[in-house]
């Protein structure tokens, strides 16, 4: 896999356990604020990568510390041998939690089948209507995100779906039509953090007052939805 980052010990990645995090390199969507701007068109080379031996080595030295590790990115499912690097880290009786755009639901229904996931947590970008705009692609296929939705949902894994609110692009209303598509009771909210490494500037966040206001909104229409702050 190309791995283009590595967090050696997280609490806040993997909710419940002592985890390192990966993150793979490239990713099928263009989110103008996304805060991994450098993993998704940065210009790497092979020296810029942690080969997957230098991960697993990390983790053999740290079992006695770590109890899991989370793959995000970038977009772990665009790895051609995700399913491998996963089967390795299972063997060594890690849980294993992946982040991901869900765009590839063929691959995550074969992650599920093969049961080599612990927990997954899905970004919702927007509504239906306005996922073009959000992930900057002029073509997205909204079934293919639907697809992963109900997957994720029967798969019987912990599981979060989570949507993280930019002013420029979501309103309450485009959060109400989130919530009403999704009906889960297992959907965050968080706020947008500008760093430097997004991938167009222009783009600002509510404050966490302001999420807060709007999360008090969606459960007062029987929308299930919790806030996570930065």
């Amino acid at each position: 896999m190309k791995i283009g980052g590595l967090t050696k010990t997280t609490l806040l990645d993997y909710p419940g356990n002592v985890a390192a995090a990966i993150f793979t390199h490239g990713c099928n969507f263009r989110c103008p604020f996304c805060h991994n701007g450098d993993l998704v068109i940065g210009n790497i080379t092979d020296s810029d990568l942690i080969a997957e031996e230098e991960i697993i080595d990390f983790l053999a030295k740290r079992k006695n510390v770590l109890t899991g590790l989370c793959i995000s990115g970038g977009e772990p499912t665009i790895q051609p041998d995700l399913a491998d690097f996963i089967r390795m880290v299972k063997k060594m009786g890690y849980l294993v939690k992946l982040d991901t755009n869900g765009y590839r639901p063929e691959v995550l229904e074969n992650l599920i089948k093969e049961k080599l996931l612990d927990y997954i947590a899905m970004d919702i970008k927007n509504t239906k209507e306005k996922y073009n705009l959000t992930c900057d692609l002029k073509d997205i296929s909204f079934e293919k995100i639907e697809t992963s939705v109900e997957l994720i949902k029967k798969s019987g894994l912990y599981h979060e779906f989570r949507t993280t609110v930019v002013k420029e692009l979501h309103t309450i209303d485009d959060l109400i039509s989130i919530g009403r598509r999704l009906s889960s009771n297992d959907w965050y909210l968080q706020p947008f953090e500008a760093n430097d490494k997004v991938l167009k500037e222009g783009y600002s966040s509510y404050t966490e007052i302001e999420i807060t206001a709007f999360s008090e909104i969606l459960q007062a229409q029987g929308i299930a939805v919790k806030v996570r702050a930065v």
